[in-house]
């Protein structure tokens, strides 16, 4: 088959998909499940799909430039590539897949590697990001998640907007009656402009306030634009580091579009303990025409254990774990080894750290302490500038009293020149570990890569711990 008919056979499927999807949305509005703002946002999402799907990974290309190495099909069920190449004629917007990109601007480039026999290296952090590209999410699923989940949230929202404003002005049984006719009216039918229904229940004798709640209830995000992630893909990166590099590239190459980010690499309140950043950005043509696109971002290690997930919560419900907290905890549990496995794993890289700063000392010039050039790169601190200073002031006071200390350098090192060196490695710990939920695991004390990486994450436990 040519390329070009295959592309022409991409389209018609495309094309097939679109009209199958128009014909759900037609029926979801005729149904009353949702209404016409709606269904006309769905309709610009579920059209012209093939377009849509071009955007995505012209964003991608945008970002990493071309593949690294043969695109494959991707099983959804196994949670893996299909031994099945593709070409890109043969890509559609029904058939996820993966590919192997590479950060140009990763700031961890070629630092950790292991040795073995002779002249074989091979790099234990690399800069080859995995990205999975996703199917269109099916708009069966779109319509249960925007009728479901959020709408029910988008419901709560507007009842606590409703009686907050009217709380500040009136007594609290009355905002609490008003928030509960409103809450049991949006439950009625799907409404997703609730002001002129709120004004009419609450009726005369609030035009005072009546400004402010509709201003107040226009911030409230419509169910809608809470569907984010029609278009989505997964970015894998080896550390966190690399994974906000390319968030912050992103931001740098294309600020008009970005719609949200979020970083939970450190998020100690998600009940199920879930780790990763995440960034929406616009792929419709211009701010007023949105079609979001969703990039997860997230570190292989705990990928792996996120793939099994499914399998800890099928145990938990055979254990007749009933309560939802329950299930939860359990979970949370579960992903605290995806945890203990990615620190250590930073926790070696530490390791080899400490190996080569005796040869870095060798081979700067002077006096220079310096580890590696624009190594890890400066970036916003992630934790308060208080948590950094603190380490560094009981860090220096810890070297004095020698409980730190560089023993293979090729020169007698000044107190200053050890200080600038742990400060380094204390900074690493802090942009590349996770803080962990259980507070009593560390790591192996038998290193001074161990005894450090402890010493820094016990700080962020305390900080935590507030």
């Amino acid at each position: 088959m040519s390329y070009i008919g295959a592309e022409t056979v991409a389209q018609d499927i495309a094309t097939e998909n679109d009209r199958k999807n128009l014909i759900a949305i037609d029926r979801a509005l005729e149904s009353g499940r949702i209404n016409e703002v709606a269904a006309d946002h769905l309709r610009l999402l579920y059209s012209d799909s093939m377009h849509w799907f071009r955007e995505v990974f012209y964003v991608l290309g945008k970002c990493f430039g071309a593949p690294k190495a043969a695109v494959m099909k991707y099983d959804y069920d196994t949670d893996s590539a299909i031994d099945e190449p593709m070409r890109i004629a043969d890509i559609n917007p029904l058939s996820p897949y993966i590919v192997q990109h590479r950060l140009d601007a990763d700031p961890m480039r070629n630092q950790f590697f292991t040795s073995s026999a002779g002249h074989k290296i091979d790099l234990a952090v690399s800069s080859i990001v995995t990205v999975i590209v996703a199917a269109q999410k099916k708009i069966g699923r779109a319509l249960d998640k925007m009728t479901g989940k959020y709408y029910a949230k988008y419901v709560d929202e507007v009842s606590s907007t409703v009686y907050r404003v009217i709380a500040s002005h009136e007594r609290e049984a009355s905002a609490r009656a008003i928030a509960t006719k409103i809450r049991d009216k949006l439950n009625e039918k799907f409404i997703s402009t609730p002001s002129e229904t709120v004004l009419s229940i609450i009726g005369s004798g609030h035009e005072d306030i009546a400004v402010e709640l509709v201003r107040a209830l226009d911030r409230v995000e419509k169910p809608r634009m809470r569907l984010q992630d029609v278009w989505r893909v997964k970015c894998l990166f080896d550390l966190i580091p690399q994974a906000r590099t390319f968030i912050e590239r992103i931001q740098a190459m294309m600020p008009e579009r970005i719609i949200s980010v979020r970083d939970s690499f450190y998020n100690m309140q998600n009940p199920r303990n879930y780790r990763d950043a995440k960034i929406v950005i616009n792929i419709g043509p211009n701010p007023e025409t949105i079609v979001p696109m969703e990039i997860i971002c997230q570190v292989r290690t705990f990928f792996e254990f996120e793939r099994q997930t499914h399998l800890a919560y099928e145990d938990a419900r055979k254990k007749k774990c009933a309560k939802s907290d329950s299930i939860e905890a359990h979970l949370a549990t579960f992903m605290e080894n995806g945890v203990k496995s990615y620190n250590s794993m930073i926790c070696n890289c530490l390791e080899d750290l400490f190996d080569r700063v005796g040869w870095n000392l060798l081979y700067s010039q002077g006096d220079s302490t310096a580890m590696f050039e624009g190594f890890p790169k400066e970036c916003k601190l992630y934790y308060p500038q208080k948590i950094l200073d603190n380490i560094n002031e009981k860090l220096d006071d810890a070297i004095e009293n020698e409980l730190f200390s560089i023993d293979n350098a090729p020169i007698k090192l000044s107190r200053v020149q050890q200080a600038n060196i742990f400060h380094f490695m204390a900074r690493f710990v802090l942009v590349a570990a996770m803080p962990y939920m259980q507070r009593d695991w560390a790591m192996p004390q038998t290193t001074q890569a161990g005894k450090l990486f402890n010493f820094v994450m016990t700080e962020v436990q305390r900080y935590y711990k507030k």
